[in-house]
């Protein structure tokens, strides 16, 4: 393919991603369309665009301007669906909520470190292949999901704590063809504690959606998953929760699979500095250190580019 073809190609594939994840209209790259229209001799570059469009909506335009009319005839939705492309050509769909809080919490939308860490997951798959993952503060389970498609991992532990999360996170799992173990008539319940846990089961790694109380999980509660890797997105935002995260990840920097503890991984974009090198200063106090994980090469989801993005491995 010549260069311009492969940029043309390139360029409709943005705009795809960007309609699939729902992004607000302003950030297309309209002027980069509009420049490459002007310079090109044919009409390819705008077919290819239409063409993806009309792979994704296959009813015909009427029918889409009669479901228009009833929406517009309904109260304004809190949620809506976003579909994110995988580089396997499967993709992401995810219920989210259209406020960045909803419901007492910023758990219900996905936010641009989820993304990131989904990325460098993808690009190094090894690192999660035929392992048992436990991801905190899973969200509505962008990273995870994700993972389980395109990683193979053997096991994944999806956690939270608010009850509205765990309840979209719930469907999400369902919406990306996960069955739960209660439709099947194998539902297992485990209550211990404040904690409770729904194991599903489907084709591939075994997913557990578990209620993760950070204030009053106990080692012995956490050495019982086995985890082989340990990873977070965005839960290094608050200072006031800082502390109950660090003891959880001094506990599981303590637990043991196979006589080796977990490897962990946690992204987060430094918005407060203060707020991140508290958390720095706090893993020093229990003797955990950590290192820069280099960035990653490629660009797979569309989000902030020039957010301030960092994912720590941390050192037992």
């Amino acid at each position: 393919m010549d260069p311009a073809a492969e940029e043309a190609r390139h360029l409709g594939l943005r705009f795809q991603r960007g309609f699939l994840a729902g992004r607000r209209l302003s950030a297309f790259p309209w002027a980069e369309l509009e420049k490459k229209l002007k310079s090109s001799s044919d009409a390819l570059l705008l077919l290819d665009i239409l063409q993806k469009h009309e792979s994704i909506a296959a009813e015909p335009l009427d029918e889409l301007y009669d479901v228009l009319a009833d929406i517009l005839n309904k109260e304004e939705s809190t949620t809506c669906y976003k579909s994110y492309l995988l580089p396997t050509g499967d993709s992401v769909t995810l219920s989210e909520t259209v406020a960045i809080i909803s419901q007492g919490t910023t758990g219900l939308v996905t936010w641009d470190a989820a993304l990131y860490l989904a990325e460098w997951a993808i690009e190094n798959s090894a690192i999660f292949s035929n392992r048992t993952i436990l991801e905190l503060g899973s969200g509505i389970g962008l990273t995870g999901i994700a993972i389980c498609k395109t990683c193979n991992p053997k096991a994944y532990v999806f956690s939270d704590y608010h009850h509205c999360v765990l309840e979209q996170l719930r469907e999400n799992i369902h919406l990306n063809g996960f069955v739960l173990e209660s439709e099947t008539g194998n539902h297992t319940k485990m209550q211990s504690q404040n904690q409770r846990t729904e194991v599903m089961d489907l084709q591939g790694p075994k997913i557990t959606a578990a209620e993760l109380d950070w204030d009053s999980v106990t080692k012995e509660q956490l050495s019982q998953l086995q985890v082989d890797v340990v990873i977070a997105a965005d839960v290094v935002y608050d200072p006031q929760i800082t502390s109950s995260l660090i003891s959880v990840l001094q506990q599981l920097s303590a637990s043991k699979t196979a006589g080796k503890p977990p490897e962990i991984y946690i992204a987060f974009t430094i918005r407060n500095p203060d707020t991140y090198h508290l958390f720095q200063t706090e893993l020093g106090k229990v003797g955990i250190g950590w290192q820069v994980v280099p960035t990653h090469t490629k660009n797979l989801f569309l989000y902030d580019l020039h957010s301030n993005i960092t994912l720590l491995k941390l050192l037992a």
